[in-house]
């Protein structure tokens, strides 16, 4: 006989104490600073609200991965925005789904 845990495993990533703290003082320094630190402000409070309620840091957690994605794939998408590369081709994903809800 097994027996599943009735609560959430571990999430398994767990970033450093001053994570937040650091990750905002990196927001701040990126240019797009006006945009994005309001935009993880938010998220944070809401997580930070979430985790009272549910006593777990999962949420925090996520919101710290989230943003620190953003950060480390920003010059990336900058570089390929300077490049020049037309991607106007792209097929629109919602479009073909509604073509095949039709059907």
């Amino acid at each position: 006989m097994s027996t599943q845990p009735e609560h959430a495993p571990l999430h398994p990533y767990a970033p450093a104490p001053g994570a937040p703290a650091e990750l905002l003082a990196q927001l701040r320094a990126d240019q797009r600073a006006d945009t994005w630190v309001p935009a993880f402000e938010r998220q944070w409070a809401t997580a930070l609200e979430e985790s009272r309620k549910s006593f777990s840091l999962a949420a925090l957690y996520e919101v710290i991965q989230e943003w620190e994605g953003r950060l480390a794939s920003a010059p990336a998408i900058d570089a390929f925005v300077a490049s020049g590369y037309d991607d106007s081709d792209f097929t629109d994903m919602a479009e073909l789904r509604g073509r095949r809800r039709r059907r």
